[in-house]
């Protein structure tokens, strides 16, 4: 049993308090508010109150014993879109101080429960105090208005001098009609002062209120607000975030896969789109020229390899895996021969493009696989998953060469040097790695993001590295000194995709739906291939 920590037993102490203070709450009011407070509420508070106090003896019992401290796996790692999800790495435990929390409420609901509807018998029960005075009050209320207090201590001065002053405006009223009716003149003397009191009275509001109106709502113009600047769209562009880029071997073309499960080719020289190449039931994950640039092969969360044809996307044959769940990555041997594709569910297959047959299905890893890379001579396969794990396989046999955990969260992108010595991973670590594939070890790490690197690409001359990362930038680096050598930003968010030009170009694209060209040193951006409208 995991042991508790001092900071849970007292936490559980005071949870135990709680459970306690609830049920000697809820037996009072049951005790003496049955009969006191006959009221519809009294059956709620009783069901609160024993609730929280079971809760309350539950939650004190489980910090008590230690089992909230236990570590739970954490999942934060896993990619952001998509159904591949699972818990990660362990981590501490959030449940002590939810359970504590479950205890102050205990504590505020008795609380509540004591002052707001306290018994008859207790000093300030509400009810009861303002139940007492309602009897007398009514008397001395109406009898005087203007001052309620004096009039509870001094009744009977009060009274006295009440009806005189209430006496002496009637003799004036009885003595007004003689005047009138004997002379006129002196009526009409008196009368004036009598009513000028009265009538100026409403005279003289009424001015006020028509001089405030027209202050009160002046004429006004109101500016309109800023227009937002306009997002350049591309009715042929993607709909979603672009996750997978790829150029043909002889740089004029690129295409494109995307989470609105499209895929797309277009013109890199005339920096122009050219046609779309299929859908996917699902999202698209992965499309990838083959040798001759004739076609391409696709991957999903379908669970399906799709070959298609580059001159319209005709769907030449389909590779299905529906009891392996999606394909999140896909990788193709350099001659054209072999396709590896790696699923949610874990596992590897190694297919055979030329005879349309499975090779290998291998249950690789406990969690769903990420990344994958064959090396330049197609012996070797790398593959990465979302628990950090890494394993080398023999391509030919199916058998795992090593494995070894080589980062503290899932490994989104892997490639190999020109070589073939070496191995390149970036992770939701922040990191890039750089492994020596005879030895196992790290050889060098490149930091820099502040985000999952998620994506990597290698110019074909091996020595300058482009990584995208969910920090939304691209970041450009020396791969033999590990030193950055260009930030490209301009993306709108998380950048999922990366690759080289021919010419050395680089090339992005991420959530904002965009694909843009930057320069080869990673200067200003040359080009960009917007989406589509929203």
């Amino acid at each position: 049993m995991h042991k508790a920590k001092l900071s849970d037993r007292l936490l559980g102490a005071m949870a135990l308090g709680a459970a306690i203070l609830c049920v000697v709450g809820a037996m009072l009011d049951l005790k003496g508010g049955a009969a006191d407070h006959p009221d519809m509420l009294l059956p709620i508070r009783l069901a609160v109150l024993f609730g929280l106090g079971v809760i309350s003896l539950f939650a004190a019992w489980w910090l008590w014993t230690g089992r909230a401290s236990q570590p739970i796996r954490d999942d934060s790692a896993a990619p952001l879109f998509g159904r591949a999800a699972g818990a990660l790495p362990a981590k501490g435990s959030r449940l002590p101080p939810l359970l504590a929390v479950v205890a102050v409420v205990a504590l505020l609901a008795v609380a509540a429960d004591r002052f707001a509807f306290p018994p008859s018998g207790e000093p300030g029960a509400g009810s009861d105090v303002a139940e007492a005075p309602a009897s007398p009050g009514p008397p001395p209320a109406a009898s005087q208005p203007p001052a309620p207090p004096p009039a509870a201590a001094p009744t009977p001065p009060v009274v006295a001098e009440a009806p005189p002053a209430e006496a002496a405006p009637p003799p004036p009223v009885l003595a007004a009609p003689p005047p009138d009716l004997t002379a006129p003149p002196p009526a009409a003397a008196e009368t004036p002062p009598a009513a000028q009191p009265a009538t100026p009275a409403p005279a003289e509001p009424t001015p006020p209120e028509v001089a405030l109106a027209p202050p009160a709502t002046p004429p006004e113009t109101v500016a309109p607000p800023p227009t937002a600047p306009a997002v350049e769209t591309l009715p042929e562009g993607h709909h979603d975030a672009v996750v997978w880029l790829d150029v043909s071997p002889d740089g004029r073309t690129l295409v494109s896969a995307s989470t609105d499960r499209t895929i797309k080719l277009w013109d890199l020289a005339d920096r122009r789109f050219l046609r779309d190449l299929g859908v996917h039931k699902d999202m698209a994950r992965t499309a990838l020229f083959l040798p001759g640039e004739t076609q391409v092969l696709t991957a999903g969360d379908d669970g399906e390899i799709v070959l298609r044809s580059v001159a319209d996307g005709a769907v030449l044959h389909v590779f299905s895996s529906p009891d392996h769940d999606g394909a999140n990555k896909l990788a193709v041997s350099p001659d054209g021969k072999r396709a590896i594709s790696v699923h949610q569910s874990g596992t590897i297959i190694v297919w055979d493009l030329e005879n349309k047959s499975v090779v290998h299905v291998i249950s690789g890893h406990d969690w769903s696989i990420s990344s994958v890379a064959i090396s330049p001579d197609g012996t070797l396969a790398l593959t990465g998953s979302i628990d950090g794990t890494l394993k080398l396989w023999d391509i030919a046999t199916g058998k795992a060469k090593r494995s070894w955990h080589g980062h503290e969260r899932g490994t989104y992108g892997a490639v190999f040097t020109p070589d073939g010595r070496y191995v390149v991973t970036g992770s939701g670590d922040y990191a890039i790695k750089v492994w020596d594939l005879d030895t196992g070890h790290e050889v060098r790490q490149l930091d820099g993001h502040f985000g999952t690197v998620y994506a990597l690409a290698l110019s074909h001359d091996g020595q300058r590295l482009l990584s995208g990362s969910l920090d939304g930038t691209a970041r450009l680096w020396d791969l033999a000194s590990g030193r950055e050598l260009a930030e490209l930003t301009g993306h709108n968010g998380p950048v999922y995709a990366v690759a080289f030009g021919a010419d050395g170009t680089l090339i992005t694209g991420g959530i904002d739906r965009t694909i843009r060209i930057w320069r080869a040193d990673g200067g200003e951006q040359l080009a960009m291939f917007a989406g589509a409208p929203e």
